[in-house]
């Protein structure tokens, strides 16, 4: 893992962050799971944050990234949540048939750099959980 270096901290800001379409329907397949991870690269690459790992699963999204210190977590999860409900439910009517594309509720846990690898192998076995 790499640190982030500015003028006046040297920080390693890495969330675990987890969240699912409302109704935990299994939408995120396909077309949609391929544009899902189009806008989450993009929304990365915007903010100057890096993607560690990530899995789209039909009914859930894993996302380990790693964000500078100025973010509030909060903030992470609703650019990326805010961003892709938008788009999606744009591109794709079928999903205007839900009140909202994602619940309300997420999981966002932070980690050190020991447990990095544990975090990055969870989410890549995600599929063996199946």
């Amino acid at each position: 893992m790499e640190y982030s270096h500015n003028r006046t901290s040297v920080t390693m800001i890495n969330y675990h962050i987890v969240f699912c379409p409302r109704y935990r329907r299994s939408l995120l397949v396909g077309v949609i799971k391929k544009r899902l991870e189009e806008i989450m690269r993009n929304v990365a690459l915007e903010n100057g944050w890096k993607i560690i790992a990530k899995e789209v699963m039909p009914d859930h999204v894993h996302l380990f990234i790693s964000a500078d210190v100025r973010t509030r977590p909060e903030i992470v999860v609703k650019r990326f949540k805010g961003r892709s409900s938008r788009y999606l439910r744009k591109e794709y009517p079928e999903l205007l048939k839900m009140p909202t594309l994602w619940t309300r509720s997420y999981f966002l846990s932070t980690s050190g750099n020991i447990s990095n690898s544990t975090i990055v192998k969870y989410i890549n076995q995600q599929w063996d959980n199946v």
